[in-house]
């Protein structure tokens, strides 16, 4: 799958394709069915399939970052796109620039100039250019004009409700992982490089892989029973925590904390995945650093527990 940042980059060779525009955070059932139909397109007119998306979302720019967190950075977007049938991503950064230009524009440079689009899948609802001014019907219309076709991209219904984004992140948010992984089609993961860390975990026989989230918030907090990837041996299971260790540090900084069950190698430098599989307890407090080891002794017991009888 090949990246391609920004329109300047864009060379002959990538002209005419079939492709779908958005955010796909998450990569979820409903974005899955949208990638599908977009694979079946591209078999069809014998074109590359092209996702077309945006850094900052669009939403994150107009509200200057206060938006609910992502479910996925841009890497792991990126890295759950892998698994299905896309031959490019065109990531479009959205500035000022970018949102002051006309609905028009936007067609004509990335649309029609840019990229050739002959099929595109688009919601019925998506709205674009200065002031939202363009919609499905201007989509619509200017592939009658310039010779491509515009398709609805239908919603996509699990257990009576569309599946989205902020659906997932309610289900996060509330702990029912099992509802998250149904939407996603996947346990809810992070991915990210395991860093040193202060080794306090070491010290009470807890030695933890600590890896950065590279995040202002994540949409999980809190201790979770995890399966780890990236290793020699996978899964690997074990207990984390998410947050801003309270106990042990200044609450500034987001980080993810793994603890793996009878394992000794050497993971420093290695890029993980952690599933997040069953949340034991919320993120807490504690008045000492011995009422916290003894609170991470009852967490490991209860992930161990969990996985011997899942």
């Amino acid at each position: 799958m090949e990246i391609i940042r920004g329109l300047q980059n864009l060379k002959p060779e990538h002209h005419g394709c079939v492709a779908t525009i958005g955010n796909f955070d998450g990569v979820h059932l409903g974005h899955q069915a949208v990638i599908g139909q977009l694979a079946e397109q591209a078999d069809a007119f014998g074109l590359p399939a092209v996702v077309i998306t945006f850094e900052p979302q669009p939403r994150e720019f107009f509200t200057h970052g206060q938006t609910p967190a992502r479910l996925t950075r841009f890497r792991e977007k990126i890295q759950a796109l892998l698994r299905f049938s896309v031959d490019r991503v065109l990531v479009l950064r959205f500035d000022a620039k970018f949102a002051a230009q006309s609905a028009d524009e936007f067609i004509q440079r990335v649309l029609v100039g840019g990229l050739g689009v002959k099929y595109l899948v688009v919601g019925d609802d998506f709205q674009f250019g200065k002031g939202r001014e363009g919609g499905f019907d201007t989509l619509r219309a200017a592939g009658e004009q310039h010779g491509f076709q515009v398709v609805n991209m239908h919603s996509f219904d699990v257990d009576g409700a569309r599946v989205s984004s902020t659906r997932i992140r309610e289900a996060l948010a509330a702990g029912d992982l099992h509802t998250a992984e149904k939407l996603l089609g996947r346990p809810y993961r992070m991915c990210g490089r395991v860093a040193h860390g202060d080794k306090r975990g070491r010290i009470i026989g807890f030695p933890t892989a600590n890896i950065y989230t590279h995040r202002k918030e994540t949409p999980v907090q809190g201790v979770f029973a995890v399966e780890l990837f990236g290793v020699d041996v996978e899964p690997c299971p074990g207990v984390a925590n998410v947050g801003t260790r309270p106990t042990v540090d200044d609450g500034t900084r987001t980080l993810l904390e793994v603890h793996l069950f009878d394992f000794d190698q050497d993971i420093y430098g290695r890029h993980v995945n952690v599933n997040f599989v069953h949340k034991l307890r919320d993120e807490h407090r504690y008045e000492s650093f011995d009422a916290l080891k003894e609170q991470i002794l009852k967490d490991a017991s209860q992930a161990r527990d969990f996985f011997a009888h899942r």
